[in-house]
């Protein structure tokens, strides 16, 4: 867990992660702005990559901010695991509370409850399931949105 937290937290390491993973999350500004074992902070600016026509943040920039920050803690916890752990999104909703017209911040507390349920599909030798929510807010801390992903851990055979 604490290599991969480095991984993130190297401003060098993490970029070139993004532009070669997901070049999308690199481009529109999304960025971690910090992580621990049981929560994620993600930032989406507004700026010309990130916006639509009706001068706010695009739904889909959005929706990497939130997936990022559940993503990250679930990559945390899978990082370099034995045995070996796979995760995929298996459902996504999302609810839109504001126009997002400048940073906006998403943040995932589930880190612990993520931890908990990668631990169960180990101990299983299959699969499990767990729903987590980002919370989105804009720099006056209004409430901008709020996301669920259920994510699917899945022990890797051998």
């Amino acid at each position: 867990m604490n290599a991969f937290i480095s991984m993130v937290k190297h401003p060098v390491k993490f970029r070139l992660f993004l532009l070669s993973k997901i070049p999308s999350a690199f481009f529109a500004g999304v960025r971690i702005k910090s992580i621990t074992e049981d929560k994620c902070v993600v930032i989406v600016p507004y700026k010309w990559f990130s916006t639509n026509p009706f001068k706010s943040t695009y739904f889909a920039c959005l929706a990497m901010a939130a997936e990022m920050s559940t993503g990250a803690l679930a990559l945390a916890h899978i990082y370099k695991r034995k045995p070996s752990v796979s995760m995929l999104i298996v459902d996504m909703s999302a609810e839109y509370y504001k126009k997002a017209t400048n940073i906006t911040t998403f943040v995932c507390k589930d880190g612990i409850a993520i931890r908990d349920a990668v631990e169960e599909a180990i101990a299983a030798n299959g699969t499990n399931s767990i729903s987590i929510k980002s919370t989105g807010t804009n720099e006056a801390g209004e409430l901008v949105a709020e996301f669920s992903f259920t994510w699917s851990f899945k022990v890797r055979s051998k």
